[in-house]
């Protein structure tokens, strides 16, 4: 299936011409809604409108109002009405700041941390300090919920997709258990992609090189069969270039390599122009760069430079991700609506880890995990004078089966190699009902309530895991069954019938409760209480004894929120947000005597903090924006490994962020125009441990590695615009900053070393666009 659907997404690749195109939200009549800007931009970030546009001058109007239009509450609505904190990115944006994977957004959003193991695979997102800590497997779900065009993604394999032809991507802070549901304590990023528009035909192609011989292709069409009634939209998105981490190793090859390709068909029908709106779209992506680079072994970084390796075994990060999604919205009248979200999603990774940074065979890693999942959501829309209601139920279900090899060096005995072998399957089922209405109280004065009940079911099956002798690569001779087996590896013998299975149950109710009131000159000031729920979880990384396979329980936040949001002297839009969060049982990994890895819970954290972010539009060729962000996370209660670590920061989380950029047109006439857009992001010292700088007794840990002290990345765009044509130059991480974006602890289970993941280098190139 997945093959049938790239072949024919990339067979039209050669014609692809995409162009901008109005997002489309629930509202299956979106003409008679505000109109967003064709490149929605958030209300504090850089935006300059697409050479390819059909409707420049409404574009641009709608952008200098600061009327950028969301979908955060299921409802088409203005940023500055939504009393949510929330950042609106627009596609230009995106490309302005350099943000062209998932794994970059951090760089435009206050208070997000985006980390990884694994480069830009599998990205784990922090959101005002919640985040998967120090876990990293594949079964894992995210506390910051992903979606695509409202779709759910459950694998987080999933998340680490190029950006390419989105309308915007809408950040919400904040645990969202109303509307999105389960595994959002933390917020939800929801991706969101541009739709045909029923009108015209228009296009793009891009292509472009940089540094590191890196090729990029860009490109898609719209075209428009019956005005009004059918249309259909082919985008593509294609990156390839060589390691951005020299490896000295002989004959090695280089690390952090990428190699994408994607692509992805819309076909829009609203038959009769009428009040049935239906969007059925594929797509279809794999990814098999090198694997990110590792400081491992500290006698085998002498001589070498912070982004240069010296690795016997860099592997290649296999992914591929492809799917199929159906939305069906009918307008009952011009109050009731309903919307009806179908999707059926799948996928695998293979990760070949050399994780030791050496030439010796001391810890190699392959991660290989299939996914499959299905969902179904179904809501109503009633849009009445004092009363907005959104109400409906959920249903979802997904599988990942997973197959991980360890290879240890010498872990028998002198130089007789070994390792581990790992496999189980793992199922979920959750199912909700919610409903969350409006109600204007006064003209001014609106009461929110919103509630949400899950019933989340879970299975662990068909696990086994066994000690077996043998090198990397090579045949496996099993020694010993590690699971099922509840004592420390190597204590019971090798039965390859033996299996381990677990079962996993939670009931939650979330909601939430705001209340918010509009001054005359349009500011916005609310106040809202939010209950948010991760799902209970199996330990994905138990495969030395059965003994630390548990399912904890689940993560639950109160989050308390203030916040103001408005536009004034016609130029500048502001908003800021101040927020207290109750955190408990944050799911964290805890290695034990064995050593045996656990899943626990962190029983009890706090967070607050707030953010302010603002656009300064000083005339039209000119426009600042800025972002900030305080956060105080720590925990109240937390021990592991026999270690007291009350009062300790909660792992990404910088007590300080800031983002700043200007727009600067230097000549314009008519659509004709240089623009260059410098832009900062800053982040203060961030831990990648629990632990912070404190060290398990009777441990080889030295936490003090696994930290990032603060650091600033600049980054730089330039755009001539002349006719159809744009020509663009960029440069990320401009002043080539050496920071690490990954640790983890492995001193603690017995290795030499901790294992650190440097972030990418100074990259730098230009692109041409022609817009048809």
């Amino acid at each position: 299936m997945k093959a049938k659907i790239i072949g024919a997404l990339l067979a039209g690749g050669a014609f692809i011409l995409p162009s901008a195109a109005l997002a489309q939200s629930s509202d299956p009549r979106p003409a008679t809604a505000p109109t967003p800007d064709a490149t929605v931009a958030s209300a504090t970030a850089p935006e300059t409108v697409d050479a390819q546009s059909a409707t420049p001058v409404a574009q641009d109007s709608a952008a200098d109002s600061g009327d950028i239009v969301v979908t955060a509450q299921r409802r088409e609505q203005s940023i500055l009405t939504v009393p949510i904190a929330i950042s609106a990115i627009g596609g230009n944006t995106l490309t302005t700041k350099g943000i062209t994977n998932s794994a970059n957004l951090a760089a435009a959003v206050p208070n997000l941390q985006v980390s990884s193991p694994y480069g830009s695979t599998q990205p784990n997102f922090s959101l005002r300090g919640i985040s998967v800590a120090n876990e990293y497997n594949s079964n894992q779900a995210s506390p910051i919920g992903v979606y695509i065009d409202d779709v759910y993604l459950a694998s987080r394999t999933a998340h680490g997709m190029g950006l390419f032809d989105l309308d915007r991507v809408e950040v919400l802070r904040g645990p969202q258990g109303t509307l999105f549901g389960r595994n959002t304590t933390g917020g939800a990023i929801n991706f969101i992609t541009k739709a045909p528009t029923l009108n015209g035909n228009e296009g793009y192609a891009e292509g472009g090189f940089g540094n590191f011989n890196t090729y990029v292709a860009q490109a898609g069409i719209e075209t428009t069969m019956v005005e009004d009634q059918l249309g259909l939209r082919i985008s593509g998105n294609y990156t390839k270039g060589d390691g951005q981490i020299e490896n000295v190793y002989p004959g090695g090859r280089d690390a952090n390599s990428q190699n994408t390709l994607q692509g992805r068909a819309i076909l829009r029908i609203r038959p009769n122009n009428g009040p049935l709106d239906i969007k059925l779209k594929v797509y279809g992506g794999r990814d098999k760069g090198s694997q990110a680079a590792i400081h491992g072994l500290l006698p085998f970084r002498q001589g070498l430079g912070f982004f240069q390796t010296n690795e016997n075994r860099i592997g290649l990060n296999q992914t591929e991700a492809y799917g199929a999604s159906v939305t069906i919205a009918y307008e009952f009248s011009p109050r009731l609506t309903f919307t009806s979200i179908t999707s059926r999603d799948g996928g695998k990774q293979n990760l070949q880890q050399a994780a030791d940074g050496s030439p010796l065979d001391v810890l190699d890693i392959n991660w290989r995990s299939n996914f499959q999942q299905f969902s179904e959501e179904a809501r109503f829309n009633y849009n009445g004078d004092k009363l907005k209601l959104v109400g409906g139920g959920f249903y979802g279900y997904d599988r990942v089966v997973t197959d991980n090899t360890f290879n240890i060096g010498q872990a028998l005995g002198p130089t007789v190699n070994g390792g581990f072998f790992q496999h189980y399957r793992q199922n979920r089922r959750s199912y909700a009902v919610f409903a969350q209405g409006d109600y204007d109280l006064t003209s001014r004065l609106t009461l929110t309530l919103g509630a949400r009940y899950t019933w989340d079911r879970n299975q662990y099956r068909d696990g086994y895991a066994y000690l077996f002798a043998g090198d990397v690569g090579g045949t496996q001779l099993p020694l010993a069954t590690t699971v099922p087996c509840p004592g420390v590896a190597g204590t019971c013998a090798y039965n390859p019938a033996a299996r381990y299975a677990l079962d996993g149950k939670n009931n939650a109710l979330t909601g939430r409760v705001a209340l918010s009131y509009t001054f005359e000159g349009g500011t916005l000031v609310y106040a809202s209480y939010n209950r948010g729920y991760r799902s209970g979880a199996f330990n994905g990384g138990g495969y030395t004894s059965s003994a630390g396979i548990n399912y904890i329980a689940p993560e639950r936040v109160n989050a308390y929120e203030v916040g103001v949001k408005g536009r004034y002297f016609g130029m500048l839009t502001l908003s800021a947000a101040g927020f207290y969060y109750d955190y408990n049982n944050q799911q964290v990994q805890d290695t034990r005597p064995g050593p045996v890895s656990f899943l626990v819970n962190a029983p009890k954290a706090e967070v607050y903090g707030g953010e302010v972010e603002a656009r300064l539009r000083v005339s039209p060729a000119l426009t600042f924006t800025a972002a900030g962000g305080y956060l105080h996370s720590t925990y109240k209660d937390l021990t592991l490994q026999g270690t007291n670590l009350d009062g300790n920061d909660l792992p990404f989380a910088p007590r300080f962020t800031a983002q700043g950029g200007v727009d600067l047109t230097l000549f314009k006439n008519g659509t004709n125009g240089l623009t260059v857009s410098p832009s900062v992001a800053y982040f203060s010292r961030q831990y990648f441990s629990p632990f912070n700088d404190v060290n398990a007794a009777g441990t080889g840990q030295l936490n003090s590695e696994l930290k990032q002290g603060s650091f600033a990345k600049v980054n730089l765009t330039a755009a001539l615009t002349i006719d159809r044509f744009t020509f663009k130059a960029f440069a990320n991480n401009l002043l080539d900053r050496k920071t690490y974006a990954y640790g983890l602890d492995l001193r603690g289970a017995g290795f030499p070393y901790n294992f650190l993941v440097p972030a990418a280098p100074r990259t730098y190139g230009g692109s041409v666009r022609v817009a048809f």
